[in-house]
């Protein structure tokens, strides 16, 4: 089916938790979801903060224990239908990495934005459109939302196209982030969702 990339910086916060809940949330359609880290820890397990947030989500212990952090590198980058980076900086580090990839990649506030401004009916249109298979379908939704880029009004501080980083940082931190990750990925959920069941 299709594949999703989630990025961010040291692959035991941010990433994880997106990745972990985009697993758990399209699970009907058996996508490969993964994450990586641009300057990731070496095989580090998620914080014991992301794991306790994770499993109040509704993401398996097996799944929240199981992560390890890895870092990103161009072959990450190759095949994945949609590439959704936890900050801007993230997303600059991917398409410096690899430029061909800019038109599928997004912070995942952004793509949540622009998909909010995508009616149902688009996406479900560009997802027949795209064929039967569930990679096709994906990359046909993900252009339909890509296509509001430039029409879409941009935030008033480019920093809500951000989520905060709570690594090593207060309880609450770890809060704030995940109201921030949480909307986004249900829009994710939404979009991809659509893609699938569209006929």
């Amino acid at each position: 089916m299709f594949e999703i990339l989630t990025v961010c910086t040291g692959n035991v916060c941010r990433s994880p938790l997106a990745q972990t809940l985009l697993s758990t949330r399209l699970a009907a359609y058996a996508p490969f979801v993964h994450s990586a880290g641009t300057q990731g820890l070496d095989d580090a397990p998620m914080t014991a903060e992301t794991q306790r947030l994770a499993l109040a989500l509704g993401v398996t212990a097996d799944a929240a224990n199981g992560h390890r952090s890895r870092y990103l590198t161009g072959n990450d980058l190759r095949s994945p239908d949609l590439i959704l980076a936890m900050s801007r900086e993230h997303r600059r580090r991917v398409v410096e990495i690899a430029p061909g990839r800019l038109r599928s990649a997004f912070t995942l506030r952004e793509f949540a934005r622009l998909a909010t401004d995508t009616p149902d009916s688009e996406i479900a249109t560009a997802s027949v459109a795209g064929g039967a298979d569930g990679r096709a379908r994906a990359r046909a939704a993900v252009a339909a939302v890509a296509a509001h880029r430039g029409i879409s009004p941009p935030p008033a501080d480019p920093a809500e196209d951000d989520i905060i980083d709570p690594y090593r940082r207060s309880w609450e931190t770890y809060q704030l982030s995940a109201s921030q990750l949480v909307p986004a990925v249900d829009q994710v959920v939404r979009v991809m969702s659509i893609a699938m069941t569209a006929s």
